[in-house]
């Protein structure tokens, strides 16, 4: 059955690709991204796809800015995917205070309020998925992304506490953590690993990225889609609160 996709950050990386396939699937998309023109451009892309699509501007890091989003817009959202993310790599002692706080506006007051938004209409059809796009570096640490990692860590506590919330219905909040994928975000983290560990960018992505994996492979974009159409479906409506890793066998160890 054709459902109703909110995606923010959907004009580029993961959040495209996931809005792509699921427009394929018969989903109806709701793209939204920082800037109009570049959300526009993503939906007119699946549109020529023969997808059904919106574009839509949204800074999820403004809570007002999401408020007015939503009451404006009418359209009841079945499934929400709280994808967008930034990265900053740097030792807290460099870190920018408000590039810190910026990181927790993006990927994690900006989702709680995302999903604040949408759960009085879940809660009215009787119907929800909300998917958190987080990370390994929600279940796992690494040096020089303190602000990245604490907020990935807290959207794993929030997706728990709103599991409790959201039990008397149909509705589940669960988070997807991959390892790292060939993104545009990635490929500027490899050079910024590199600057701060004086190491080549070949190095980084040897020692660094793909050491704890036994695996030894970037995650593809296919592997989240996959997670995210799982649980999606109404045989998924008893998995809620799950943090699940897409990983190479990285939390093994």
């Amino acid at each position: 059955m054709s459902k109703t996709v909110l995606i923010t950050g959907a004009a580029s990386g993961i959040g495209f690709y996931i809005a792509e396939q699921l427009a394929k699937a018969g989903h109806y998309i709701i793209v939204t991204d920082l800037h109009q023109h570049s959300a526009e451009q993503a939906a007119a892309k699946i549109i020529e796809q023969d997808g059904n699509a919106q574009g839509f501007a949204l800074n999820v890091a403004d809570s007002d800015a999401i408020e007015i989003f939503f009451n404006e817009f009418k359209r009841p959202i079945d499934v929400l995917i709280n994808n967008a993310g930034i990265q900053h790599v740097a030792k807290l002692e460099d870190f920018p205070a408000d590039k810190w706080q910026l990181l927790q506006q993006v990927m994690l007051v900006g989702p709680a309020m995302m999903t604040k938004a949408v759960l009085p209409r879940m809660r009215e059809q009787n119907f929800g998925r909300i998917i958190n796009i987080g990370s390994i570096h929600a279940m796992v640490a690494s040096k020089y992304k303190s602000a990245y990692i604490a907020a990935k860590h807290g959207l794993i506590g929030f997706a728990k506490t709103m599991a409790l919330e959201t039990g008397d219905a149909n509705i589940t909040i669960n988070t997807v953590c991959p390892a790292y994928v060939k993104t545009p975000l990635v490929e500027q983290q490899i050079a910024s690993q590199a600057k701060e560990h004086g190491l080549s960018e070949q190095q980084v992505i040897d020692t660094i990225m793909l050491a704890p994996m036994p695996k030894k492979a970037f995650i593809g974009l296919d592997e989240i889609h996959h997670t995210v159409a799982f649980l999606m479906a109404d045989a998924a409506r008893n998995i809620t609160a799950q943090a699940i890793a897409i990983d190479g066998g990285w939390t093994a160890q």
